[in-house]
């Protein structure tokens, strides 16, 4: 099967633009395509995986990925999905965050002359001077089509500040820089991006003639991806020091019972012969294909010797195994302790199971919460000094277990 058919067969296309040529230039390797990442944070999240494997696809046939990042873009914030404003950001700290980006991506993108390139659109849109701009790309965008985009249909309600109005004049300028320094010729980006796509491929149009080669297309599930690396706690995020391999390996292990197939068809590199063959599994066999996403998407972001190390300790635990040893742990400070004591609230949202102590409550008056496989018999329950000393299991629910010892 060639390489656009593939993708396709994935799950992984939504909507292209010159579909026959996109797919003469994938298959035979003469796309430089690039995917933004803007660095809103100082770690990539499971949002953004599913770009990181389309760019390692796509590299293994031939084509050249860009990856960008979005330094100057992240100076605004893209509305895309939002309800409200992003928060303004430090040049300094979206500087830091561009940096761990950049060491992420190099698990799963070969680096180098003649193969991917990192770039940063700092380097261009810092530099603009903004009078010039919207007399040379500003006047190529029509204020009724921007307002019939989807990202700023969404904001209108709320109020659209003219801060973030600039946000797809300047991500469209991005391709229109990039197809001219670089030869990019392919933009890849998720739903929630696709207007912003179609003004950068007009954009090149308008300014450089009808005969310009710029393509788009669109991730099926990449706008999706984003709202699947939230948990109550928080983002599952790819750096092993926010969210450990065996949290990560946990995460993937308790997808639904009707995403699992999807996921592993989506984001895994197993052949499509295999996948086809497990399509039909139901009840039990569900669980060996959650098994087989989790240890193959943990292999792929922390290598084969933490998937494995992850692998070992989940089944430990769900076989009622006594090693713990690479389960997530949390020390417990002493001046979290009052008259020797931690509260059961207290301590679930200090070790990141609850995003709050209502959530926490919730929990354990609903029976979710486990103390050393004891259920948690009220909200006064409280977890001692003596008892950190030595080790404390927590579980919420049937499948997320946590360990709280006393801090050093």
């Amino acid at each position: 099967m060639k390489v656009y058919d593939e993708l396709v067969a994935r799950g992984l296309i939504a909507q292209v633009t010159n579909e026959e040529e996109i797919r003469e230039m994938v298959d035979n390797g003469k796309a430089t395509f690039y995917i933004g990442f803007d660095p809103t944070a100082d770690s990539l999240h499971v949002g953004h995986f599913m770009a990181l494997c389309l760019m390692k696809r796509l590299q293994m046939a031939g084509n050249k990925p860009i990856a960008l990042i979005g330094g100057g873009t992240a100076m605004i914030g893209d509305p895309s999905g939002r309800t409200d404003m992003r928060s303004m950001m430090t040049k300094e700290t979206i500087e830091h965050n561009c940096e761990c980006f950049k060491k992420q991506m190099e698990r799963f993108i070969e680096f180098g002359p003649g193969k991917a390139q990192m770039v940063n659109n700092a380097d261009w849109l810092l530099n603009l001077n903004y009078v010039e701009f919207i007399r040379d790309i500003g006047a190529c965008f029509s204020v009724n089509n921007m307002l019939r985009a989807e990202c700023f249909k969404q904001r209108m309600e709320k109020g659209l500040s003219f801060l973030e109005f600039n946000y797809m004049p300047m991500q469209s300028y991005d391709f229109y820089y990039l197809f001219q320094h670089y030869g990019c010729n392919m933009q890849f980006g998720g739903n929630d991006q696709w207007s912003n796509m179609l003004g950068g491929t007009e954009l090149i149009r308008r300014k450089l003639g009808k005969d310009a080669h710029a393509m788009t297309i669109t991730l099926l599930l990449n706008s999706e991806g984003k709202k699947m690396g939230k948990t109550a706690s928080g983002a599952v995020w790819l750096d092993p020091n926010k969210t450990s391999p065996y949290d990560f390996y946990q995460y993937r292990r308790n997808v639904e019972d009707a995403d699992v197939m999807k996921c592993i068809r989506m984001l895994t590199f197993l052949p499509l012969e295999q996948i086809d063959e497990m399509d039909g599994w139901k009840d039990a066999q569900l669980n060996v294909a959650k098994e087989i996403l989790a240890y193959e998407l943990t292999k792929l972001v922390h290598g084969e010797e933490e998937a494995n190390k992850a692998q070992a300790a989940a089944k430990a635990l769900f076989s009622g195994g006594g090693d713990d040893s690479t389960m997530p742990t949390t020390e417990i400070s002493a001046d979290k302790l009052t008259d020797g004591k931690i509260g059961i609230l207290n301590l679930l949202t200090a070790c990141g199971l609850t995003a709050s102590n209502g959530e926490a409550r919730r929990l354990v008056q609903q029976g979710g919460i486990f103390v050393n496989e004891e259920k948690v018999p009220g909200i006064d329950f409280a977890v001692t000094e003596a008892q950190l000393e030595e080790g404390v299991k927590l579980r919420k629910g049937k499948k997320v277990f946590h360990k709280a010892v006393m801090g050093k």
